[in-house]
């Protein structure tokens, strides 16, 4: 089938009715976003639910980071950014600038593309949020970083070298690392941008495990161009097109039973 030629998606509102009796998180109701006068994100209805790995999948330039950059605030960094609809967080409208982007940040946390550390010791990366948050006293940072790390499943790697430059771990520790960071202070989310696209297959093993770990205290939305990474480790995908919500269902339905002919064309390699 030509996308051109292609239907409207056969369901249009992923709200919280979709799956009943799940607490959910995120609830965004005909979000529109434009860059300019580029029109990136269209009617997206889209509900992410508590302590699930929920898996937005789509080719290059369909709107899967822009949208995850909308649930922490960062998309309104880019100066032409405008929306219209809504976007709700634990029940609170998280686009009412009333809402203090910090307080959206310390709850959501973010882990790139590509691994970030600081250019600080491990133990600074991990106690940075924590201080920024006025927390000084040694022994609670000590533990916080601790409880971080095993918590990214990194500790007993750098555990006798947390006085070392992060820059000096390996690019699949960094990402761990990064995710420590993020643990430490202690969000609801986890929001994850491709984050072992660019690491080798034991790191990328190593991550998705940790997030299958995660996802029992956080509830994680990741973004990948791995279709058998979002089949390994996610129990809901979206799957994204041209700025729109094609199909979100159950990981295994999307896999197996398609409701709409694009996304079978996709899983099946025949564009993207």
């Amino acid at each position: 089938m030509s996308l051109k030629t292609a239907s409207k998606p056969i369901f249009t509102n992923y709200t919280e009715e979709t799956f009943p009796n799940k607490n959910v998180v995120y609830d965004t109701k005909d979000l529109n976003l434009w860059y300019g006068e580029t029109h990136a994100l269209k009617d997206i209805n889209l509900s992410i639910y508590e302590k699930e790995v929920t898996a937005i999948i789509g080719p290059s330039g369909c709107g899967k980071s822009t949208y995850i950059k909308t649930l922490n605030r960062m998309v309104e960094l880019v100066p032409t950014v405008r929306t219209t609809g809504s976007i709700t967080y634990n029940g609170m409208s998280i686009l009412d600038k009333k809402f203090k982007v910090e307080d959206l940040r310390t709850r959501v946390g973010m882990v790139f593309q590509k691994p970030n550390p600081f250019p600080k010791s491990i133990y600074d990366n991990v106690a940075y949020g924590p201080k920024i948050h006025g927390i000084r006293n040694k022994k609670i940072l000590d533990e916080i970083v601790e409880k971080s790390l095993r918590g990214a499943s990194i500790w007993e790697e750098v555990k006798d070298r947390l006085k070392e430059n992060a820059y000096g771990l390996s690019g699949g520790q960094q990402q761990r690392l990064c995710i420590a960071r993020c643990l430490a202070i202690e969000p609801d989310v986890i929001l994850m941008d491709e984050p072992t696209s660019a690491l080798d297959p034991k790191s990328t093993l190593r991550i998705e495990e940790l997030v299958q770990e995660l996802k029992k205290d956080y509830s994680i939305i990741i973004v990948t161009h791995n279709m058998q990474q979002a089949a390994r480790i996610s129990d809901r995908t979206a799957f994204f097109l041209n700025g729109e919500v094609v199909e979100f269902d159950q990981t295994d339905t999307i896999f197996t039973k398609p409701a709409d002919s694009r996304t079978e064309d996709y899983i099946s390699g025949r564009f993207g």
